[in-house]
C-alpha cells in the first residue's frame, strides 16, 4: 500500500515563501519519479513540478517556472517543493504524486490528503 503524506502548507502574503514536503512509504522511493500537482477551488487538478529518480531532471509548469523548485532526499523518502514569490493565483490544495511522466502525465493514481496553500494579496 503506497502512502503519501504532504505537509508544510499555510497562509502567506503575496511575495512570501513556503516549503512543502511529501513523504512516501510502501514503494521503492529512490527509483521512482515524483510530481507536485495542485487544485484550486472550482478547477481541475493541474501539474506543477516533476523530478526524476535522481533529482537530475526537473520540469515545471510555465506558471511557476523561476519561482518554484522541486527537490528530493531519497534517504528520507521525501520530495520537497520550495515556493518563492508566491502569488494569490497560487492558492490551491497541493498534492504529490508517484510515478508521473516528465510532462506531468499521471500514471499512478496514488495521492495524499493534500496541503492547503493560501496566498493573500
Amino acid at each position: 500500500q503506497v502512502q503519501l503524506v504532504e505537509s508544510g502548507g499555510g497562509s502567506v502574503q503575496a511575495g512570501g515563501s513556503l516549503r512543502l514536503s511529501c513523504t512516501v512509504s510502501g514503494r521503492t522511493f529512490s527509483s521512482t519519479t515524483m510530481g507536485w500537482f495542485r487544485q484550486a477551488p472550482g478547477k481541475g487538478r493541474e501539474f506543477v513540478a516533476f523530478i526524476n529518480w535522481s533529482g537530475g531532471i526537473t520540469n515545471y509548469a510555465d506558471s511557476v517556472k523561476g519561482r518554484f523548485t522541486v527537490s528530493r532526499d531519497n534517504a528520507k523518502n521525501t520530495v520537497y517543493l520550495q515556493m518563492n514569490s508566491l502569488k494569490p493565483e497560487d492558492t490551491a490544495v497541493y498534492y504529490c504524486n508517484v510515478g508521473p511522466r516528465l510532462d506531468g502525465q499521471v500514471t499512478l493514481h496514488y495521492w495524499g490528503q493534500g496541503t492547503q496553500v493560501t496566498v493573500s494579496s
